[in-house]
């Protein structure tokens, strides 16, 4: 049986691969605010903006979560629903579980 990343690798990479330079954009911009986070408790600064940036942070991520979970959706568990079998009933269960995952945060 095959891992889902290699199937994945099989059918011409994952369903974030068309955009993956937009994604490394978007996670460096992330990545920015997490540090203007470092930077702000390091100077002191005051509570309620430093929460105001960790909401920013936290919204960035989960729209990137569900950009990821969308092109999943849309590339690697409609391809599965395609060939069907057991490999679609895992895609499904896969990613039924990533969003519990998402819905916990």
């Amino acid at each position: 049986m095959t891992t889902p990343r290699e199937t994945a690798v099989e059918h011409g990479g994952h369903g974030y691969s068309k955009d993956k330079e937009a994604h490394l954009k978007r996670l460096r911009r992330i990545e920015g605010q997490v540090r203007g986070l470092h930077r702000m408790v390091d100077e002191d600064a005051y509570c309620i903006d430093v929460l105001t940036q960790v909401s920013a942070s936290t919204k960035a991520l989960q729209s990137f979560a569900l950009q990821l979970l969308e092109e999943h959706l849309r590339h690697c568990v409609a391809r599965a629903a395609i060939e069907g079998g057991p490999e679609a009933d895992a895609k499904v269960a896969e990613a039924t579980a990533a969003i519990a995952r998402l819905l916990r945060t």
